[in-house]
């Protein structure tokens, strides 16, 4: 696994944050070291996949980055003719995707796709993930792409939506918020290193209140909305299809 010093010098100046090459080299540890949580999400997709999963049905990982939730549901689902549909806009993840999910899973099991997940048709879906991809999604966007969830699920489906949170109640936002950033500091990052990249950051992920996760999510139709994991600031939902 490749450290993570995209921030570690000083850039005289900031873009916005996107998956690039450099971003991909180094993504396991970012998101491990910067995402509280991040892996017991992924080792619980595979319970739910494999609770939910139907025969002869598709599985989404929609912004899937390197795979790692297709590895964990593909090691959990029992039914072999399920097939996993892996989708990212980001050439540099989706090429390393590929590679990595042909050594651990059957060529015929699985395909690529290098696209908008907005552009993707979904089709006799009975698992949907939205491992914290949604709040790249500009807000007005959020909406239809939950509702063109819904429609692309059979019956008994389910989505699980992961997300950055945040608080209508400002002391509760600034106690997460600071709790996050001592996560990120125990993990090694430098003061440098968090401030940049929560630059990088600030006009690329918006979040949204649980609260408005959850209305929406009944807005699109999903009949049962459940968290299931909160790690300060970021937690992962539930939503299943009547």
């Amino acid at each position: 696994m490749q450290r993570d010093t995209v921030y570690a010098l000083p850039q005289a100046q900031l873009v916005d944050f996107a998956f690039n090459e450099s971003v991909a080299d180094v993504f396991p540890d970012m998101i491990r070291r910067s995402v509280p949580g991040y892996e017991t999400v992924i080792g619980l997709l595979g319970v739910i996949a494999r609770r939910y999963a139907q025969p002869q049905s598709r599985i989404y990982d929609l912004g899937c980055s390197l795979g790692a939730a297709t590895l964990s549901m593909a090691s959990q689902v029992r039914d072999t003719d399920v097939h996993f549909v892996c989708v990212d806009n980001s050439a540099a993840m989706t090429s390393r995707c590929g590679q990595i999910l042909q050594r651990h899973l059957r060529t015929a099991q699985f395909e690529v796709v290098c696209d908008d997940i907005q552009a993707v048709a979904l089709e006799q879906a009975s698992v949907v993930v939205l491992n914290f991809t949604l709040q790249f999604l500009k807000p007005a966007e959020r909406l239809t792409m939950l509702q063109k969830v819904y429609a692309g699920l059979r019956p008994g489906g389910v989505l699980v939506l992961s997300e950055k949170l945040a608080f209508a109640d400002t002391e509760e936002q600034a106690l997460l918020t600071d709790l996050h950033l001592e996560f990120k500091r125990a993990n090694g990052y430098s003061e440098l290193e968090i401030s940049q990249k929560r630059s990088a950051l600030e006009h690329v992920l918006i979040p949204d209140t649980l609260e408005q996760h959850i209305e929406r999510l009944h807005a699109a139709g999903f009949a049962q909305v459940v968290k299931w994991f909160q790690g300060f600031n970021f937690a992962a939902l539930l939503a299943v299809k009547a």
